[in-house]
């Protein structure tokens, strides 16, 4: 039972049709009318420091970070809560850090991000491959969620609703990223981004009303419901006290967060250096806030629902926030709005964070792989796939894997697929962050370097992952009745992060011979990528 009445479910299914219809239309309004690539990938630069904050916000904030981070904190306590602080602390120094080197290096992609650097076909396609590791995993979670999202929400349990469902749902997102390009898709992440907080923070204030008003009793009442007793509250429940599995999860979601592809390459769609700051100025504000609000809202759902009912709807604690809404709303007058704004915002935040993530493997596909990869230099009258013309050989590859994810969706939705959330943010940690750094700020970094970082960064953590004990070992795994875990550590970046800075440093220095001319060409780019000097691309 999901505590919604027939009057809440009836109205969140009515909402879905609409919200899923009104998208749609946004796209077909606000899509490129004919082959500009640069509407198509980045929007023509057009939205305003507020609506691409929004967006960014959006586009960060994907579906599996607010559930997963709302059910960690109501079942973990104070380990969700550091989460969530670790959340807002990556985007923080994506800000300071990364944000305006990665606008002023231009272009569509990773690949093009990294090629300023490192001309080559070799590090396109590198770069096109690492963009799908850390992408598909996180594509096919939020799809393989959304079936018993939706049966949840609508009180629908049968396997063949859940299997319509995400087959539904990714035909949608398909279309959204294949129609709408980089405005469309930015368009319904900021109409999510608002509906998110709105949504959030309301149930924090029905959460907060009911306990008075006091921070300490709310406290209370989830150590006490949690069935952990003071451990709650204390750093270490999450990880069976290991101060080290911490260490690494957290690190690599302060690193992983921030590097994946459809972030990073959100930094291009501002117009200026000036804009790019002023978006992240209001990207970080409203992560944080919202990131408060989760968190008063996971631990009023350990208060309230409580660790068994949490659980009995699904180990990972995914379903909390939806449980807390039914229950703090059925109580007040307007309980159906409330309940059926908080799904529709949910629902919203699957439908972009999805094809945000379709689109950004797609431009890679057609720009990094068909346009540039496979063919050396490109000639602008080429086409890069069978005649067609790259914005219509991107549309294809949003098909290709949207239909791939959604493929991938089905087979794993009786599967936990919290494994695969880790390895796309494990991949962002260990292969995309040293990637982006080095070659944003090392002079001496090299083509070797690069490949070297990206290849060992990825494939270093889809070896660990293997054996941490989200794919065996635990009633949480992936294979629960099987136990090969042999890595000590819940994720694998306190090894794969150093592993991946140490190869593209290795890869550097050992072929001295390349050194100068990596030297030279970081000095003829380094005006532009850490001055802003006008943008060309290659």
């Amino acid at each position: 039972m999901n505590g919604f009445n027939n009057s809440a479910q009836s109205m969140s299914l009515v909402a879905f049709l609409a919200v899923g219809t009104v998208a749609l239309l946004l796209c077909v309004m606000t899509g490129p009318d004919r082959d500009d690539l640069e509407e198509f990938y980045i929007g023509s630069r057009s939205l305003s420091p507020l609506q691409n904050g929004l967006a960014l916000a959006g586009d960060y904030l994907s579906a599996a970070t607010v559930l997963g981070t709302t059910g960690i904190i109501a079942l973990t306590g104070y380990d969700g809560m550091i989460l969530a602080l670790s959340i807002t602390l990556s985007l923080v120094l994506l800000m300071f850090l990364l944000a305006e080197p990665l606008r002023n290096a231009g272009g569509f992609t990773m690949g093009d991000l990294l090629v300023r650097r490192a001309p080559g076909r070799a590090v396109r396609i590198t770069a096109c491959a690492a963009t799908l590791a850390a992408l598909v995993p996180m594509m096919v979670v939020q799809l393989a969620s959304s079936g018993d999202l939706l049966a949840f929400i609508l009180g629908f349990d049968t396997s063949g609703f859940r299997t319509g469902a995400i087959i539904g749902l990714g035909i949608l997102m398909i279309g959204y990223a294949a129609i709408g390009g980089m405005k469309g898709t930015s368009l319904i992440q900021i109409v999510k981004t608002v509906v998110l907080f709105v949504a959030a923070f309301t149930i924090a204030v029905l959460i907060m009303n009911r306990f008075d008003w006091n921070t300490d009793s709310l406290l209370s009442a989830a150590r006490q419901s949690s069935g952990a007793g003071a451990a709650y509250l204390r750093s270490g429940l999450q990880f069976d006290g290991s101060g080290l599995d911490m260490v690494s999860s957290e690190l690599t979601v302060v690193l992983g967060a921030a590097c994946l592809p459809h972030v990073a390459t959100r930094m291009s769609s501002a117009r200026s250096t000036q804009t790019v700051r002023r978006s992240m100025s209001w990207a970080v504000g409203v992560v944080a806030a919202i990131c408060l609000l989760l968190v008063v809202i996971g631990f009023g759902a350990g208060a309230l629902v409580g660790h068994d009912v949490i659980t009995g709807a699904g180990a990972s604690g995914n379903s909390a926030i939806l449980q807390i809404s039914g229950e703090v709303a059925n109580g007040t007058q307007m309980g159906a709005l409330i309940i059926t704004t908080m799904t529709t915002a949910i629902f919203l935040t699957l439908l972009a964070s999805v094809a945000g993530m379709i689109l950004s493997c797609a431009n890679s596909l057609a720009h990094d792989l068909f346009a540039h990869g496979l063919h050396g230099v490109r000639d602008p009258d080429r086409k890069p796939l069978a005649g067609l013309s790259e914005m219509r050989t991107a549309q294809i590859s949003a098909i290709v894997v949207g239909l791939l994810a959604t493929v991938l969706a089905v087979v794993a939705r009786h599967w936990n697929v919290q494994a695969l959330a880790t390895l796309s943010f494990c991949v962002g940690a260990s292969a995309l962050a040293p990637a982006l750094l080095y070659s944003m700020f090392w002079r001496r970094f090299t083509r070797t370097g690069l490949l070297c970082t990206l290849i060992v960064g990825t494939l270093t953590t889809l070896v660990l992952i293997t054996g941490t004990n989200l794919v065996s070992g635990s009633p949480s795994s992936v294979f629960p009745d099987h136990d090969f875990n042999w890595f000590p550590f819940t994720t694998t970046g306190l090894v794969s992060i150093p592993a991946g800075f140490l190869a593209g440093w290795l890869g550097t220095v050992l072929p001295r011979h390349t050194a100068p001319a990596a030297r030279r060409l970081y000095q003829s780019e380094e005006p532009r990528i850490l001055a802003g000097a006008p943008l060309t691309r290659r």
